[in-house]
């Protein structure tokens, strides 16, 4: 059974925009089905706004093929809003969900999150999973 997890938007950005490194690795591991992504509608929906940014430069047919891959590869789930503490609002969505799914938090920005422990760093999530 693959690994849960709950992507923040920081690692998919970071596998379109790199060819290496840890967020590439954890999506390759997504696409090949040994990790199982969990999603909600607001996180979609901020995936696709942070992807269009025109400074990221990405092409608009490459947003919707990655988008495509998540939602056939991921679930839709609908979590309960949290009241826990955020230093930013915005990723209540990734934590709400993370805790509905039962699953790992990867985020490149570990300190916007509380301390629990199912948030991970990329870096530490590859290691403890030897992905």
């Amino acid at each position: 059974m693959p690994l849960k997890c709950v992507l923040d938007t920081n690692i998919i950005l970071s596998a379109i925009l790199s060819h290496e490194g840890y967020p590439v690795k954890i999506f390759d591991a997504v696409v090949n089905k040994k990790l199982k992504i969990y999603l909600t509608k607001e996180i979609i929906k901020e995936y696709k706004e942070v992807f269009s940014r025109e400074y990221f430069k990405i092409h608009r047919e490459k947003i919707g093929k990655t988008i495509n891959i998540i939602r056939k590869l991921g679930e839709m789930i609908i979590p309960e809003i949290s009241s826990f503490p955020m230093k930013d609002e915005s990723d209540r969505t990734f934590y709400d969900a993370a805790i509905k799914a039962e699953a790992w938090l990867i985020t490149g920005n570990i300190k916007h999150f509380p301390k629990k422990e199912f948030i991970i760093s990329p870096a530490g999530f590859c290691r403890k999973f030897k992905i």
